[in-house]
């Protein structure tokens, strides 16, 4: 690990110069800048004080974490066919999303078909019609949404969609926290 390196990384994302963070710290400039060329080695004492400057300590910035992976391919997605409720198939978007704060899915129905009961929950869902038309279902009350057209709830009643078209119908729907 390039422990200069990822100190001055860790300065420059609290947009501190070296002077700030030396004052900061009650080190001087010319001790930062040797430590971040890899020039001089702070004791544990001392880095443990430059982490706690720059908002971090000793196991965060000692810990490697995988970079988190931002672009996802169809071989990275899920998808689950059922024929008999959705008469199409639901496709996970982004891979273990449901440790994520969002989760972001397609969803398929054919004609008659229909999505889980969603009960009502903390959170917000969206959705986004590309194909089709579906109706959405909120305590007792129907929304027709057609191609193009968009739908966001706070759900604080049970809710479900439907195709009640002739073709099928396609929608992005994004629920937070994760539902499905």
């Amino acid at each position: 690990m390039n422990i200069g390196e990822k100190l001055r990384k860790l300065r420059l994302q609290r947009e501190l110069t070296q002077e700030e963070m030396a004052d900061r710290c009650e080190l001087s400039k010319g001790f930062i800048s040797q430590v971040e060329r890899d020039l001089a080695s702070p004791s544990i004492a001392t880095l443990t004080d430059m982490l706690e400057c720059l908002g971090s300590n000793l196991k965060e910035f000692f810990s490697e974490t995988d970079d988190e992976k931002t672009v996802f391919s169809q071989s990275d997605m899920f998808v689950k066919e059922d024929e008999e409720t959705l008469r199409g198939s639901i496709t996970w978007l982004v891979p273990s999303a449901q440790k994520n704060e969002m989760e972001p899915i397609l969803v398929e129905l054919g004609e008659g078909g229909v999505t889980e009961e969603v009960l009502p929950h903390e959170g917000e869902e969206f959705g986004y019609v590309l194909s089709g038309t579906v109706t959405l279902h909120v305590d007792g009350k129907a929304h027709k949404i057609k191609t193009g057209e968009s739908f966001c709830l706070h759900p604080s009643a049970s809710h479900y969609i439907e195709n009640t078209g002739k073709r099928k119908a396609q929608f992005i729907w994004v629920s937070t926290p994760p539902k499905f």
